[in-house]
């Protein structure tokens, strides 16, 4: 058995994806999901569940969930965020192995989509994901700002993204759950007259398909894209993680 805990799980298409794949390839596994209301839930879980061989983790629990874990991966423990866990029994011990691989599935899926003018980005959001997506994006060499509803030593707020700061940064990539089913109407505070042609928007969120984010840089011309090929392409990798 494998899962997702996080809170809340109504948009998550997570199940459908590794059901759908286990049946396609004669996997005899199930893949459930497990909403937590406080993420101390998580060794109850375990311990209730002893067929559990891995799950992934989704907001809020994605920083949330380290303090439970045995060890992380060198990526995890750079990000500071982990969405997979590998659940290794040995008798009567647990082990829990914190990964991470929503780096790995937004940098395959923005790649293509990148110009070589492309130098800078604004991060939406300070949670788990944006932590993997700031990882991505300096791997590929992009200059990152974080941009929060809070200015900080390192993030400023929704109030400062000036016209000079919009032209500069022709990625922006919302990580916050913003927009998410069912409170779809919703979106960051920036400044979407500023949004051009030349930017490419980008939003982690995939339920629904087309975000209010989304909506609004598409009607300014930008180029838009969604989590949901993100989704794909991280959990793949965590299968691969689950499997080695």
């Amino acid at each position: 058995m494998y899962g997702l805990i996080g809170n809340p799980l109504g948009h998550s298409f997570s199940a459908d994806f590794f059901n759908k794949k286990f049946e396609n390839e004669g996997i005899n596994e199930s893949y459930m999901l497990f909403p937590l209301p406080e993420i101390n839930c998580v060794e109850s879980l375990i311990n209730d569940h002893k067929d559990l061989k891995g799950f992934n983790v989704t907001i809020p629990y994605k920083q949330q969930i380290i303090p439970y874990l045995t060890s992380l991966s060198d990526e995890a423990e750079e990000i500071g965020a982990v969405n997979v866990v590998k659940v290794e029994r040995n008798h009567e011990k647990t082990i829990l192995r914190g990964y991470n691989s929503d780096a790995i599935g937004f940098r395959n899926s923005i790649l293509p989509l990148l110009k070589p003018n492309m130098k800078k980005a604004l991060v939406l959001g300070t949670g788990g994901a944006s932590k993997a997506v700031v990882y991505a994006l300096k791997s590929l060499g992009i200059n990152v700002t974080r941009v929060s509803r809070k200015a900080s030593e390192d993030t400023i707020s929704y109030e400062d993204l000036t016209p000079g700061i919009m032209a500069e940064n022709l990625i922006i990539v919302n990580t916050t759950p913003l927009g998410m089913w069912p409170n779809v109407d919703d979106a960051p505070a920036i400044p979407y007259h500023l949004v051009s042609s030349d930017h490419l928007c980008y939003d982690v969120v995939y339920n629904p398909e087309m975000t209010t984010f989304m909506a609004k840089s598409k009607n300014q011309g930008a180029v838009v894209k969604n989590g949901l090929e993100m989704l794909h392409l991280q959990a793949l990798a965590a299968w691969e993680i689950w499997q080695s």
